[in-house]
């Protein structure tokens, strides 16, 4: 029968997935059958999908594609790949949500920040204390160099103005704003509605301090705007910027750039 292994069409004898994997691997591979990874042996059939994943070997592009869409299914893996993603702030929105669309294989990313990593940014951001004074777009990249090194990552040292917009982001789908401060927020979304016809923007609002992690949500207040927070929960005296909340506001705009690239615009 025809079979795909690891991205590539194979003619196989073999009636199980155990017996292909014994094969090409050992019995302490990693093994993923139409995208569910199995521990009980399964009966394999015309044109199934088979990733073997060596443990803690660098896998080739070709085994980390399949490896990827062998975990998304082949359809949301490649629709994903296709996405073109600009990320406007690299802060503690921006570069958790940087990495989460690395993870999921989204193929273009756009990372625009004209700031270095500073000591306060370490209670919330996603960098370490080896990038202490590293423009955060050069550190981003190199985390995603070594999460995906086959994602096409561009990098803009600038700070975003309302006369620079249309030139930063017009080659991309889906524009994330993370900005810290309300004035640039709202200047991009006004910015990005009205003078980008198709672009759509997935901004934040409110998820400072400690909250309930319920009260953050994701809304669709008017067409191509999707607003992450809890709308109204601003960072102050005694109520400060923290992991979890920014954290998980972030989650709530990578899952949204997901679903869009994915063509579902509802929320």
């Amino acid at each position: 029968m025809d079979i795909t292994l690891n991205g590539k069409k194979k003619k196989t004898t073999c009636q199980t997935a155990f017996e292909v994997r014994d094969q090409v691997g050992t019995n302490t591979d990693v093994l993923i059958v139409n995208g569910f990874q199995i521990e009980v042996d399964v009966d394999i059939s015309e044109n199934d999908v088979l990733t073997i994943i060596r443990k803690g070997i660098m896998p080739k592009e070709e085994e980390l594609e399949s490896m990827l869409m062998a975990r998304h299914t082949p359809d949301v893996h490649k629709k994903v790949k296709l996405g073109k993603v600009a990320v406007a702030g690299l802060g503690g929105l921006g570069s958790n949500i940087a990495i989460m669309l690395a993870r999921i294989g989204v193929g273009n990313l756009l990372l625009v920040d004209f700031d270095v990593v500073e000591p306060s940014n370490l209670n919330r951001q996603c960098y370490n204390m080896s990038h202490l004074g590293i423009l955060k777009t050069i550190a981003l990249k190199k985390q995603i160099e070594e999460i995906n090194p086959f994602i096409q990552v561009e990098i803009k040292n600038s700070k975003v103005t309302k006369d620079n917009v249309t030139e930063l982001f017009q080659d991309y789908d889906i524009i994330c704003e993370a900005f810290d401060k309300p004035e640039a927020k709202s200047m991009l979304v006004d910015v990005v509605l009205n003078q980008l016809s198709k672009q759509k923007i997935v901004a934040a609002s409110g998820m400072a301090g400690h909250n309930s992690s319920n009260s953050i949500k994701t809304t669709n207040p008017m067409k191509r705007l999707y607003l992450c927070g809890d709308l109204e929960t601003g960072a102050m005296i005694g109520r400060g910027l923290m992991a979890p909340r920014v954290q998980i506001c972030a989650g709530h705009q990578a899952n949204m750039i997901l679903r869009l690239l994915l063509g579902i615009e509802d929320i």
